[in-house]
């Protein structure tokens, strides 16, 4: 019989090696989405990019909108880890930060990195979502998350007394949620050529004006 030890590290690695077949699966189709475009992209075609069979990306994601939405969490969060945002550190930080103002200038650099990594992906996928149905629903979901999300900011500074006279909790999230918008980010940096840098400042400004008393 083999031994527990020598049984757990093959499982170990091929979990391993899973996870990095996944990981070249998801990439290949991000990079075919955003180049492509959603529908003219074609498993087949992932399956060639990533150098797997076609099998081999149903088995290990799922179809086109599984990987769509694997590839936008994961540039989301910037890595793979099956940790939920709210959860990081840097999230985490944010929402122990004292000072508003400061709080709303962390929320803009960390809205600015992950706009970066998502702002080409979520335009493609707003694309897509005008004639695919499953794509329409991932699109939805990710935007009603975005609003929710933008709640439990909310929520902080209004019990800390920090919104400006007249400003309701879910107003203050509705503002988050239009200020937290890739296709914002993807107008101002991509297409009027804003550096992220400036885009951060400008936001920062932005959110500091309009929410804060």
């Amino acid at each position: 019989m083999s031994e527990p030890g020598k049984r757990s590290y093959r499982s170990d690695l091929r979990a391993a090696q899973a996870r990095r077949t996944r990981g070249q699966i998801v990439a290949a189709a991000a990079e075919l989405f955003v180049g492509n475009g959603y529908a003219a992209t074609t498993i087949d075609a992932i399956a060639a990019a990533a150098g797997v069979s076609r099998k081999t990306v149903f088995t290990s994601v799922g179809g086109k909108a599984e990987l769509l939405k694997l590839a936008y969490d994961q540039a989301t969060a910037g890595d793979d880890e099956p940790v939920p945002l709210r959860e990081r550190p840097v999230v985490k930080a944010l929402e122990a930060e004292p000072d508003a103002a400061r709080m709303l200038a962390g929320f803009a650099a960390m809205v600015t990195g992950i706009q970066g990594r998502i702002a080409t992906l979520h335009v493609t996928l707003a694309g897509a979502a005008e004639s695919d149905p499953e794509a329409r629903t991932l699109f939805e979901h990710l935007e009603g998350q975005r609003l929710a999300a933008m709640h439990r900011p909310a929520t902080l500074l209004s019990r800390r007394d920090a919104l400006r006279a007249g400003l309701t909790t879910s107003m203050a999230a509705d503002i988050l949620w239009l200020h937290n918008d890739p296709a914002l980010y993807h107008r101002l940096v991509h297409k009027r050529q804003w550096t992220p840098a400036q885009f951060q400042d400008w936001l920062a400004h932005a959110l500091q004006t309009q929410l804060l008393q």
